[in-house]
């Protein structure tokens, strides 16, 4: 796994299908928000993947509408990271650099495991793609972690209509779940686990306790 820079504003946030991550991501931005940040000057960009910008939800549109023609697993990936190109450059980074804090709605680590984990796709082609199209990592990664049975039972219950990954079997999904949690110890400096079966004012509680505590050692 290549090192590549952390950046100590930028958050992201993973997980698998059902795991609360908009609920999650509410509570982080209002927990900023409540630290005085934008008070003081500082900027809260709220952000998510695959989009981020208007070139970028075009591509969402594409991955996930489930269409016609079914998409190789190459071919997911490269849009992914096409929609993620544009992202870093247009959101991101510019963002960073205005010194705002980005919370964002899956990152790269989401490549390795849906695309990697997932379909099946070599780990080392997806690194030489994050080096040279995305160049950045997270400082902090909160992993929403869920049983898959569960997340697919939360997902059934609020969306009758699923898009085209959401469609996939179970076994898929525990490869997703697996591929994150062999990311999340690998690199235990940056991701922080989270048990996602819990109610969710446990869940916020613990995902806002992680924050403050980055925020404060940033």
């Amino acid at each position: 796994m290549s090192a590549l820079p952390l950046h100590p504003r930028f958050v992201s946030l993973e997980g698998g299908e059902g795991a609360g991550k908009t609920t999650v991501l509410a509570a982080l931005r209002a927990a900023l928000e409540a630290a005085g940040d934008e008070a003081a000057g500082s900027e809260i960009v709220v952000t998510r993947e695959p989009g981020g910008t208007p070139l970028a939800e075009k591509i969402r549109a594409l991955l996930l509408h489930p269409g016609e023609e079914a998409l190789a697993a190459e071919t997911e990936l490269m849009l992914m990271f096409a929609a993620r190109a544009q992202h870093v450059r247009a959101t991101i980074l510019p963002a960073l650099e205005r010194g705002a804090w980005v919370l964002c709605d899956r990152f790269t680590d989401s490549s390795y495991a849906y695309q990697g984990g997932g379909r099946g796709l070599d780990a080392a082609f997806i690194d030489v793609l994050e080096q040279r199209v995305v160049g950045l990592r997270p400082g902090l990664t909160l992993l929403l972690d869920l049983d898959v049975a569960q997340g697919r039972a939360r997902i059934e219950s609020r969306d009758p209509h699923p898009d085209r990954i959401e469609r996939e079997r179970g076994a898929f999904f525990e490869r997703v779940r697996q591929a994150f949690l062999a990311r999340a110890a690998a690199e235990p400096r940056r991701f922080r686990v989270i048990d996602a079966s819990r109610t969710v004012d446990e869940v916020v509680a613990e995902a806002v306790a992680r924050l403050r505590a980055f925020a404060g050692a940033a």
